[in-house]
């Protein structure tokens, strides 16, 4: 009895001891690793002779990004020290480098993000210059250099930069602004079709001169803003041929045109002026017909070949929506119409749109009764004390003017500002004055700060040359040729250049984003504001 139960307990010391050497060989198969500075996990995992996935596989919770003195699990064996470069093959200094990078880039990544916490920030790239910049994100430079006084010495590629303090509650968009940037190597053909009608005017009366000196002016002003746009190119090194053709008065002349002369070999058209000559010539060419002025016939284009400069109307009501639903915060919201149809639409799109928002609960409709809205209307859902933003959704010129005259003479604690989407003729019959006082603010497809250098040697230049300052015709002549031809100046095709950003020049902006195929359509717009000293500030 004895002697059993001594071999029982020597089997059972023996097993104790089994199992104790076989768990300390299990602990002792990884051990813990504190992480030094400038250590990456691909790194370690090299210098361990064993896969970096391997590694992430131990440390699932680590990730690839190393912080200093984090703690992982590595396989108990002698880690190699870190090598000379002498003993390193051309794969460790390549990975080395690799690492160094994703390093820079990481700690990059994190400034930049640390940033946008308060922050609109943009990172500078080759062709940036202070006034494109000021452009796009609409602030001065001096504000930029006090933000960043590095920049004091000027912008340089790579640069991080603060862009504007974020407001509370400001809801910021990613932009991308286009490079101008130029491949000397390019030669650049481009034609302009534009009715001048020379042949008619010398059988033309006075009378008539005077009669036609609306278009006349309008197409020959266009064409010398053009022409400072081709000087302006030639003097940055672009080489540049224009072909201009007088495409008279119907279509017959613009098929003469197409028959005559192989437009194939232009690398743009820009013109014609009418939307069913421009149509006829983008179906004919494989080049991109280019239409410069707004007609309300270019939403039925078809033709892929077309570029539509001046946005869709319905483009300006999205913006105007878009706007208040990011900047409305609390207060009274009035849409005000005429009752037709057009207006009736408008309404409806815009009230729902804004309810869907967060903070928009209630928008209130005002509509003419025999067709005047009273004072006392405007009285019934004017708040005092609040904010009161009302929008006229009308281009009816009666309405308008009754409108803006019920609103100017309201209580002292009323406060009221006024929006539109459609700032056309009906109100540019009221005084200055009286939009001031309403805080009038609207959609434009053109603002100039005139106190820009660009603006300005523009104007020189033109006068220089005109003995006259440029018109709308003028500038608009001048912003679409260079935006276009700079754009193929970079060597890529134009369609491609518009995926890359959006554009500023003189007065207008060039935002072809969204859409990649078919039609390309421009949608930039200003949010622009009366000041009471009837000066003009853009919101965005």
């Amino acid at each position: 009895m004895g002697i059993m139960y001594m071999k029982h307990v020597k089997f059972f010391v023996f097993l104790c001891i089994l199992t104790f050497t076989v768990s300390c060989g299990q602990q002792n198969k990884y051990v813990q690793y504190k992480v030094k500075k400038g250590e990456t996990i691909s790194g370690i995992a090299r210098r361990l002779d064993m896969n970096t996935k391997d590694l992430l596989r131990l440390n699932p919770d680590v990730g690839s990004n190393l912080k200093v003195n984090s703690v992982i699990v590595i396989p108990n064996k002698k880690i190699k020290a870190t090598t000379s470069t002498q003993d390193k093959t051309v794969e460790d200094v390549a990975m080395d480098a690799k690492d160094k990078e994703a390093a820079l880039k990481e700690k990059k990544n994190e400034l930049i993000a640390e940033l946008k916490t308060n922050f609109v920030v943009y990172e500078v790239k080759k062709g940036d210059t202070f006034y494109s910049l000021t452009r796009f994100y609409n602030v001065t430079e001096e504000a930029l250099t006090t933000l960043n006084p590095v920049l004091s010495e000027g912008l340089k590629v790579g640069q991080i930069i603060k862009i504007k303090a974020i407001e509370e509650g400001e809801i910021v968009i990613e932009n991308n602004i286009y490079e101008d940037v130029i491949d000397r190597k390019i030669h650049l053909k481009a034609a302009l079709l534009l009715p001048f009608r020379t042949d008619e005017f010398e059988s033309f009366t006075a009378k008539d001169i005077f009669q036609k000196s609306k278009l006349a002016d309008m197409v020959t002003d266009f064409y010398l803003g053009a022409q400072i746009a081709i000087d302006s190119l030639r003097g940055q090194g672009v080489n540049v041929e224009l072909n201009v053709f007088d495409t008279g008065k119907n279509s017959t002349k613009i098929k003469a045109i197409l028959s005559d002369n192989n437009l194939n070999k232009n690398d743009v058209v820009i013109g014609p002026l009418y939307s069913e000559e421009a149509e006829l010539v983008a179906n004919k060419l494989n080049v991109p017909v280019v239409f410069p002025f707004y007609s309300t016939k270019q939403s039925q284009f078809t033709a892929s070949k077309l570029i539509k400069t001046s946005p869709e109307k319905k483009v300006f009501r999205d913006e105007l929506t878009t706007y208040i639903k990011d900047n409305f915060t609390k207060g009274n919201l009035i849409l005000v119409g005429d009752g037709e149809y057009e207006s009736n639409i408008s309404n409806a799109a815009i009230k729902q749109s804004l309810q869907s928002h967060d903070s928009i609960a209630v928008v209130h409709v005002i509509k003419p009764s025999k067709g005047y809205i009273a004072k006392n209307r405007f009285l019934e859902v004017l708040k005092p004390n609040q904010n009161n933003w009302v929008v006229l959704t009308s281009s009816n010129t009666i309405l308008v003017a009754g409108a803006i005259n019920s609103l100017i003479s309201l209580p002292d604690n009323t406060n009221v500002q006024l929006f539109t989407y459609n700032k056309g003729d009906a109100f540019d019959k009221i005084e200055n004055l009286k939009l001031a006082k309403v805080n009038l603010t609207y959609v434009s497809d053109e603002y100039v700060n005139e106190a820009s250098v660009s603006t300005q040697q523009f104007n020189s230049q033109y006068f220089r040359k005109n003995n006259a300052l440029p018109s709308f015709s003028a500038t608009k002549g001048f912003d679409i040729t260079y935006d276009v031809l700079i754009r193929l100046a970079s060597g890529d095709d134009l369609k491609d250049t518009f995926k890359e950003g959006a554009s500023f020049r003189i007065e207008t902006k060039f935002d072809y984003s969204g859409k990649s195929g078919g039609i390309s359509e421009n949608k930039g717009l200003f949010i622009v504001k009366y000041n009471k000293d009837l000066s003009l500030t853009r919101l965005k």
